[in-house]
């Protein structure tokens, strides 16, 4: 596999420069939805689950015009795990670093939002198999730091970007 450019580690540049737009793009997202008085860690946050598989992706296609005969199916993979990776890191830090600074009462807000909507859903918890048992589960799993935040953050977006990447590189290798 020739390379048409000398630029030198193009998986890894490409992989830095769309993982770290990637991540910004996310924290303009929820920066975006607290500037607008949504909740900024609220179920509309998880919209941008789905960008770091997409730049995943198109990491995966542009680094292909560096190589004549196509990346490989390596380099193609290892080109989406790594903007997938940079972007989820990117996305969490500037999670953690916005709950860190805007304190611990638009956290307890998101709580009493939150534990809001499992109550009005509780009826539907029930009338599964350990219903019980889940809705208690997801009333115990809120996170309440930012730290759990960031987690939750960081790996939300990597499962995404993790199951789109594998099949992308393999599709896009040549």
């Amino acid at each position: 596999m020739a390379s048409t450019s000398s630029s030198p580690h193009p998986v890894l540049r490409t992989a830095m420069l769309y993982g770290l737009l990637t991540g910004a793009l996310c924290i303009a997202w929820f920066l975006f939805l607290h500037l607008t008085g949504n909740n900024a860690y609220g179920p509309k946050r998880t919209l941008s689950d789905f960008f770091p598989p997409v730049a995943a992706i198109i990491s995966q296609i542009l680094l292909r015009r560096y190589y004549a005969d196509g990346p490989g199916l390596g380099k193609s993979i290892g080109v989406g795990l790594l903007t997938t990776l940079v972007g989820a890191s990117v996305a969490a830090v500037g999670l953690y670093t916005f709950s860190r600074l805007t304190g611990p009462a638009l956290i307890e807000q998101h709580l009493v939002e939150a534990r809001q909507l499992l109550t009005n859903a509780q009826d539907f918890y029930l009338k599964q198999p350990n219903g019980r048992q889940q809705y208690e589960a997801a009333l115990r799993d809120l996170a309440h730091t930012p730290a759990a935040f960031a987690q939750d953050e960081l790996f939300k977006k990597m499962i995404f970007g993790v199951l789109l990447s594998i099949p992308g590189g393999v599709f896009l290798r040549k």
